[in-house]
């Protein structure tokens, strides 16, 4: 691991008409696991399946079914806390969470209130080369998810999919350490990417996979201050839940309206309201849902179906054994064993599977600086305008190694590297087979290249004046052999050819 040193960023600071204001948020990340069945039943958690198809008899609540829990999904979970640095309660309990939803078949939520199975861990959020937020870690509390409610099927009525209900998921409960919108975001990648990495959800957020429900509130610069020194939240403003966020962006654009929203508030004389909003993207804004529930709203008590949790050491000791290199370590790891800058390493370590590309292809290429610039500019630039993921790439890590082997043995030029490399994306094939049968070999024959240059040279007797009187236009001479030879001479061979030649 690299020693590396982080700055604390600065919070955000909204002018109002009274004064600076500053920006407290906390975050619950609803996290699906990554399971094939669910929290309480052996009913598949399949996404895209045919509505009310992946429901078994419990899951929709029928009389006398009991649930069972799924010990992966509880591996899963604690698998999620060791990767978060966080304590594993070797003893937790589920709780009933009372309230009404037509797509909660049970009229209540089996959820983990007063004994979570994680506790307090701890996020190191990048917000840029040597900048970073340490976000603290409440708990993690694994509960059932509900249904889903459709709405835009028929004017009259409304659709209920129970496919998701009794899905496992992870709450991902922070402690009110982000201070600004970009950080939010940032809070919420950087988790994300971790649990990619731990494999224990795939954070597609489009699928709802990984939904944010972000509380903000608003208070005078110094009282945040006051607040970690005393945990005494009647430091902090008044917040405010934003319910079900699924983007990036909508985040930040919901964090910096709400701000503004209450800060208007405060400073008109009134008071900010604790509910739960919704945020409109059409209309960049958000709007009340229903006033926000403390937990006696919900009148939670225990699960009277589930006994207590109670796990062992030896068993949390073995799931740790198992645990993958995480971001951080693999980006210190590429920055010491391949030299690479801080940008490079958080480009290729943003995603596993991009990650294992980019070994892959320093592994056989034998060179991680030049892999890297391959892996990231061409590759990666190539599929983000194709619109493909990695796993979808044409060109696998060996043929990208395959190129790059042949820059370093010195067969081909920068120039038909880039040809190449076009040729095999679209084509496929073996690099060094369509160098050798297409004739893409560099030249490296002096006698040739000398010919190039003396045909240039005097061609052109102007440009050999204006070259000796200023050396830095022997360039122009450069190009035109590269030219010549249709990007085949070796580069540097003709660079050194010139000079000689125009006696610089």
């Amino acid at each position: 691991m690299l020693d590396l040193t982080y700055e604390t960023p600065t919070p955000k600071v909204i002018s109002g008409a009274t004064g600076d204001w500053e920006l407290v948020i906390g975050m619950e990340i609803h996290a699906q696991v990554a399971s094939e069945a669910k929290l309480f039943s052996g009913a598949s958690t399949r996404f895209g399946a045919e509505p009310n198809s992946n429901v078994a008899f419990v899951d929709a609540a029928m009389p006398g079914m009991l649930p069972v829990v799924n010990e992966y999904c509880i591996e899963q979970a604690v698998r999620t806390g060791l990767g978060l640095k966080a304590q594993i309660n070797l003893v937790s309990a589920f709780d009933r969470k009372n309230y009404f939803y037509p797509d909660l078949p049970q009229g209540y939520q089996i959820s983990q209130l007063y004994h979570p199975l994680v506790g307090e861990g701890e996020v190191l959020v990048d917000m840029g080369p040597g900048v970073a937020r340490l976000v603290r870690i409440e708990r993690i509390h694994v509960e059932q998810d509900a249904g889903k409610s459709i709405h835009d099927m028929d004017p009259n009525m409304s659709f209920v999919d129970l496919n998701r209900t009794g899905v496992a998921l992870m709450e991902i409960v922070s402690r009110p350490d982000i201070r600004g919108p970009e950080e939010a975001a940032a809070f919420v990648t950087k988790l994300r990417q971790i649990l990619r990495y731990l494999g224990t959800c795939d954070g597609n957020m489009q699928n709802g996979n990984l939904r944010a429900d972000v509380n903000v509130s608003v208070c005078r610069p110094g009282q945040y201050e006051k607040y970690q020194e005393s945990q005494d939240f009647g430091h902090l403003g008044t917040r405010c839940e934003i319910k079900n966020m699924n983007s990036m962006r909508f985040i930040q654009a919901a964090i910096e309206y709400e701000a503004r929203r209450q800060i208007a508030i405060l400073e008109d004389g009134g008071k900010v309201v604790q509910e739960t909003r919704l945020f409109d993207p059409d209309k960049g804004e958000t709007r009340s849902m229903r006033s926000k529930e403390e937990a006696h709203d919900y009148r939670y008590f225990p699960c009277p179906d589930l006994l207590p949790l109670e796990i062992e050491q030896a068993w949390v000791d073995d799931i740790e054994a198992t645990l993958p290199e995480l971001p951080d370590a693999k980006k210190a790891r590429f920055m010491g064993d391949f030299g690479l800058t801080d940008y490079d390493a958080s480009v290729l370590t943003a995603d596993v599977a991009h990650a294992a590309f980019f070994e892959a292809v320093a592994a056989e290429a034998g060179d991680g600086k030049l892999a890297a610039n391959w892996v990231i500019n061409e590759l990666f630039g190539r599929l983000k305008k194709d619109a493909r993921e990695i796993g979808g790439s044409p060109v696998s890590a060996g043929q990208v190694a395959g190129i790059i082997r042949l820059i370093r043995a010195g067969d081909i030029s920068g120039k038909i590297a880039k040809d190449l490399f076009e040729i095999v994306y679209t084509e496929g094939g073996d690099p060094a087979q369509i160098v050798e049968s297409r004739g893409m070999k560099q030249v490296t024959d002096t006698g040739a290249i000398e010919a190039a240059v003396d045909e240039i040279i005097a061609a052109n007797p102007a440009q050999v004046e204006k070259a000796k009187a200023n050396p830095k236009l022997a360039g122009w001479f450069v190009g035109q052999v590269m030219k010549a030879t249709g990007g085949k001479a070796n580069p540097a061979a003709v660079n050194q050819m010139v000079s000689a030649k125009l006696g610089l």
